[in-house]
């Protein structure tokens, strides 16, 4: 890529690639690790990460809308927070992982990727950080992980966006938001105690 053809977004990563080397906390490492993940996924298979997410997972999950990245000025995805979906299409996204990958008769994710998820990460090293609501929980692969006896794992947006997986209640819950505040501990304690009481109704129907 020439010089002249850099990107708002790779220039804003450079920046807080340099501010980050100064810190060792959990959150400030991993806030820009999916958009250089969408980079490291471009050059290694030539299809930027909007191409390799429609082909082999949004296609085959039966969606009912189209979904669409928000990119810079040259193109490139925002990995990180740039992608657009219909609710309900994001709850298949959801239930593709609680069943194990597998979804409308197809193994579109491999099992052990999602095993690996649900495994968790370094409980120590996520404790560093802090999160008062998330003890015992870590980070893997971009999932966050509560490594509880119901196996369930979320992905989070800072401004209360989420997708809540727990394969034992045999639930996925997918929350838009946009909350003004963009920090997770704004969203919860309300959202977490919801999610945990859902479960755990759910799990004693017959």
């Amino acid at each position: 890529m020439a010089i002249h053809r850099i990107g708002l977004l790779m220039c804003c990563m450079s920046s807080l690639a340099n501010a980050a080397a100064s810190t060792t906390t959990f959150p400030d490492a991993a806030a820009s690790d999916p958009d250089k993940l969408g980079w490291i996924i471009a050059r290694a298979s030539g299809r930027n990460v909007a191409q390799l997410l429609s082909e082999r997972i949004w296609s085959r999950l039966g969606a009912e809308q189209d979904a669409c990245f928000t990119v810079d000025s040259i193109g490139t995805p925002f990995a990180g927070g740039g992608l657009n979906t219909g609710l309900r299409d994001l709850a298949r996204f959801g239930e593709m992982l609680r069943n194990d990958g597998q979804f409308n008769g197809q193994q579109i994710v491999p099992k052990a990727v999602v095993d690996d998820i649900r495994g968790g990460g370094d409980k120590q090293a996520f404790a560093k950080a802090g999160y008062e609501l998330l003890k015992g929980w870590s980070y893997r692969s971009m999932w966050w992980v509560t490594n509880k006896e119901d196996g369930a794992f979320m992905a989070r947006g800072v401004h209360g966006q989420r997708i809540y997986v727990d394969p034992k209640a045999e639930m996925v819950i997918v929350r838009y938001a946009s909350h003004p505040v963009a920090s997770n501990s704004a969203n919860d304690p309300v959202t977490l105690p919801a999610f945990e009481a859902l479960a755990e109704h759910l799990s004693t129907l017959p």
